[in-house]
């Protein structure tokens, strides 16, 4: 079985001259969580619609779970659930008559997955209260109890945390948790909301204005934001001896510049600082570097620029 459940080559949409995606290759791997990131209208939708099949590209490929013809795609297609759009619950039903109606409606056999698929999302107990009266989030909640009910292999949410309060969001996120470790099921969410996402995606894609930037792991977008102080000094031997004994810290690298990274002491500067000084380690500048993932994906983009 491969690792690698969609991929997609040189994917591209345009409507008339406007190229909303443009040759994008993305690739990602079974159990991810994948945090899809670019900025409202970047083309974000557009690309799901398309991996969905509710678009079709204009141009490039697509394989999604080892299939790529026609055929295959619809085939695979059956073990995605999704929310790309809102879906549409009858408003006087409770949550479970209204998942009834869905699971006649797909075709799907066992009874039980309605009750499973409300539990996992933290709805089972909601009787008969009607969808109309649900709150945003049990709302958002309800499509995902819809998109997961077939027991989907890949999941494909399309800002599916927006409007939701802070609450709203750590339940979601939470569920979303769950169903990855304990369903093992690969999801890919866009959002823009990068600090959110932070919690969640162990990889990224950035998207802007349809052209795909890059995708890197939870891990390596961490490494380039982590902050530390920077440490130009001319003795890197004495100023690392001084860091271990004197500031009593491990946490730091030394590069082949002079240079030395320091994990610790973030908000006091002045400490390690002066410890240099005073034990004869010649310092020529300190300085605190890093990035917010925000910050980070603005740089990505070029900055804030005017279109």
């Amino acid at each position: 079985m491969s690792d690698i459940v969609l991929r997609t080559n040189k994917l591209t949409k345009t409507f008339n001259k406007y190229t909303a995606v443009n040759a994008v290759d993305i690739e990602i791997k079974r159990g991810e969580i994948y945090g899809f990131v670019g900025k409202n209208g970047a083309g974000k939708t557009t690309l799901l619609r398309m991996l969905c099949g509710l678009s079709l590209p204009t141009s490039g490929g697509i394989e999604i779970l080892g299939e790529a013809s026609h055929s295959g795609l619809m085939a695979s297609r059956t073990r995605m659930g999704t929310i790309i759009e809102t879906p549409s619950f009858f408003p006087y039903l409770s949550a479970e008559k209204n998942l009834e109606y869905y699971r006649i409606q797909k075709g799907i056999p066992e009874r039980s997955v309605v009750k499973e698929s409300l539990e996992l999302v933290g709805l089972s107990d909601t009787g008969n209260k009607k969808f109309k009266n649900f709150s945003l989030g049990m709302k958002q909640r309800m499509g995902l109890a819809l998109a997961i009910m077939a027991k989907p292999d890949l999941l494909l949410l399309d800002e599916p945390i927006n409007g939701l309060d802070p609450t709203g969001i750590a339940e979601f996120r939470n569920i979303l948790l769950k169903l990855n470790k304990e369903k093992n099921i690969t999801i890919i969410i866009s959002s823009h909301i990068l600090e959110e996402l932070s919690h969640l995606a162990t990889s990224y894609g950035f998207i802007d204005k349809g052209n795909f930037l890059e995708q890197i792991s939870a891990q390596g977008l961490h490494e380039k934001c982590k902050k530390f102080l920077s440490i130009k000094v001319k003795n890197v031997e004495i100023a690392s001896s001084i860091i271990e004994t004197q500031l009593k810290s491990k946490k730091y690298k030394v590069l082949n510049n002079n240079e030395i990274r320091l994990y610790d002491y973030l908000d006091t500067p002045e400490i390690p600082a002066e410890a240099l000084v005073k034990n004869g380690a010649i310092l020529q500048t300190i300085s605190s570097v890093g990035t917010s993932l925000e910050n980070y994906f603005i740089d990505l983009i070029g900055g804030n620029k005017n279109d």
